[in-house]
């Protein structure tokens, strides 16, 4: 199983937001390219890029950001927040993303994740960020009427193969996932799914890397990384130790 550290954009910095909010903002660099090299040293296969400020004003607002990651690590990255046209798709691709990472559009413009997925495959991910079961979208500023398993289906059904599933209330917390939710997509859906949002220990990394065969295939871990509350190469050992527990 994958071990993702995030690195969260706003303003240009490195930050983590205490359950999306705004007003509760967690700044733990200003130079997110650095953090991005760290993290790569460390060990990290992959890394999770958000741009924070895109997610809430609709288009990228961190672009100089990304690129400056991209040009900084030689692992692969995924980015999503603020993705809603394919001409943004493209130019992230362009630029040496490896994936992107679709949310808002997944409810608001299927038919856009249809055509993105028909044109780049598996380098399309959805993002489903749920609260109360409930789609949240617009940078968790809205919530939809969409079931998150609803979504699942749907998404699944147009062609997508993973997706980043967050549980908000649990982001930042540091209070561990949410596991149910996560096993219940599981069941609900033939997907590969990165399990987002709470994660505070390595007890916790063991009770997702048990989701195995639900199809989690990793975790993204953000404050509880840069908190020292879970140290990465010790998340990477565990994750990546042979068998599970059911």
């Amino acid at each position: 199983m994958l071990v993702i550290p995030a690195i969260d954009l706003r303003e240009g910095r490195c930050v983590r937001l205490i359950q999306g909010r705004l007003d509760q903002e967690i700044v733990f660099s200003n130079n997110p390219a650095e953090v991005a090299s760290n993290w790569e040293k460390r060990g990290a296969q992959w890394l999770h890029v958000v741009d924070l400020d895109g997610a809430f004003a609709g288009e990228l607002r961190n672009l100089d950001q990304i690129k400056a990651i991209v040009k900084n690590v030689n692992i692969p990255i995924q980015v999503g927040g603020g993705i809603r046209t394919m001409e943004t798709v493209r130019q992230l691709l362009d630029l040496g993303v490896n994936r992107v990472i679709l949310g808002t559009s997944a409810v608001a413009q299927p038919e856009m994740v249809r055509e993105a997925v028909a044109e780049f495959g598996e380098r399309i991910l959805v993002g489903i960020d749920g609260r109360d079961g409930k789609v949240v979208i617009e940078g968790w500023d809205k919530t939809s009427e969409k079931n998150i398993l609803e979504l699942g289906r749907e998404v699944e059904e147009i062609g997508i193969k993973r997706i980043v599933l967050t549980d908000i209330r649990r982001d930042g917390m540091l209070k561990g996932p949410n596991v149910e939710g996560t096993r219940e997509m599981g069941l609900a859906c033939n997907l590969k799914i990165l399990a987002s949002g709470g994660i505070s220990s390595l007890e916790d990394i063991r009770s997702l890397k048990a989701l195995e065969p639900y199809g989690v295939e990793g975790v993204i871990i953000g404050r509880a990384l840069y908190s020292g509350v879970v140290v990465l190469e010790e998340a990477l050992e565990v994750a990546q130790a042979e068998g599970h527990i059911i």
